[in-house]
């Protein structure tokens, strides 16, 4: 999982005004909630820096969320303003948490989780497709794996294990072969297209879609996959009817779970009695998908582009991989924002430094929560119960951590 990107965590109008959200997001808890003052949305750490509560299940007050636990009052900015139990007393200088740039676009809240300064982050792609009502009518949804979100990612633009996993759907068992695919790359994104010949339509479609005849006389379908850097993914199908377009993001909770949130685009049946049955063809993909991913081994990408076969067919997850690689190089990963507990249990959890880190320098010593990995793993201390097997487990960590 990687740092400073734009997050898309939740779609816009689900964040109202007058409730803080609960949102997990690359093993860190952050709370969401709308400003008294503007409405804009702001993205906190999700954790009370005096004793733990979640500042989610609290109240707003103004542009402040109040935590519920000893009512301690938390700016947009993250720094506690009141402390009602010493309001004579002066603020402590490590009573903040970390604040998030947010930004409202194409139906998301985004949210940027990582220090750099706005000039040097990755953009947000191009979905303005999204916001024209005229040329198409759109539907969205959530749906919830149980897998890293980089075996969604590479599932959602490999072009081979349709006619397998999604055979009669849009995949087409008679004509497996993948042909030759155009490619257009980006610094963060692979887009590859290609004709693919499509199975025969059942249903309302078939009745309508004229592709019922044999295989050598069923016109082909353009299709296109696109992958933008960390988590995103559109899907382009020129169907006989008219175009479908399904954007999506693969927001990882953790990295075993992933939520789903999709938009997808029709310009045919624009009307809103084909909602429902567009809504359910995309969730009968996403469970023919899961059925599979679910069930991959190993659960997370190998780091070693060797340790898996590749062919032809594979280039746009192959780059992902390598550019994956690259950002992991460039200290992206998150694995180095870990706070470790004491004790033999050593219970996780994550904090990832945002801008103001960085941006207000004489804040630098400001943070309770440290933004690396605890000084007792990085330096090799180790419980006196853990196994030499641990201990060098340990000290290679706090080897490559010093790199």
């Amino acid at each position: 999982m990687f740092k400073n990107f734009w997050y898309a965590v939740e779609f816009a109008d689900d964040v109202v005004a007058g409730k803080p959200m609960k949102v997990k997001l690359l093993g860190q808890q952050l709370v969401l909630y709308r400003k008294g003052s503007d409405n804009s949305v702001v993205a906190m750490s999700d954790l009370c820096v005096h004793r733990g509560a979640a500042l989610s299940d609290g109240e707003l007050k103004g542009d402040c969320v109040v935590c519920p636990y000893h009512g301690w009052e938390y700016e947009p900015d993250g720094a506690v303003s009141k402390i009602p139990a010493h309001p004579d007393k002066g603020i402590p200088r490590k009573a903040r948490v970390d604040s998030y740039p947010t930004l409202e676009k194409y139906g998301f809240v985004w949210v940027f989780m990582g220090d750099l300064p706005e000039e040097e982050r990755p953009p947000i792609p191009d979905w303005s497709l999204i916001e024209d009502t005229v040329n198409f009518r759109a539907v969205r949804g959530s749906f919830l794996w149980k897998s890293n979100y980089e075996r969604i990612l590479e599932n959602g633009v490999d072009v081979a294990h349709t006619p397998f996993v999604h055979g009669g759907v849009f995949g087409n068992r008679e004509k497996p072969e993948v042909p030759d695919y155009a490619v257009e790359e980006t610094e963060w994104s692979c887009k590859i297209s290609v004709e693919l010949h499509p199975p025969k339509s059942k249903g309302l479609w078939g009745l309508i879609n004229p592709n019922k005849q044999d295989l050598a006389n069923r016109p082909p379908v353009k299709v296109s996959n696109t992958w933008w850097l960390p988590n995103m993914i559109l899907l382009e199908i020129d169907t006989p009817m008219g175009p479908m377009k399904i954007f999506d993001v693969n927001v990882p909770i953790d990295e075993e779970t992933t939520l789903v949130k999709f938009v997808a685009l029709r310009g045919f049946f624009k009307g809103a009695w084909a909602d429902s049955d567009a809504k359910r063809r995309v969730f009968k993909v996403l469970y023919e998908d899961q059925a599979i991913v679910d069930a991959v081994r190993p659960e997370l990408l190998p780091f070693d582009l060797s340790a898996e076969l590749h062919v032809k067919s594979d280039y746009n997850a192959t780059l992902y991989r390598r550019r994956r690689q690259e950002l992991i190089d460039m200290g992206w990963s998150v694995e180095g924002n870990t706070i470790v507990g004491e004790g033999p249990a050593r219970v996780e959890a994550r904090v990832i430094p945002s801008p103001a880190r960085k941006l207000v320098p004489e804040l630098a010593s400001a943070w309770n929560f440290k933004e690396v990995r605890s000084r007792q793993i990085l330096e090799g201390r180790a419980h006196p119960d853990m196994t030499t097997a641990e201990r060098e487990e340990l000290d290679a960590e706090a080897a490559a951590a010093s790199k």
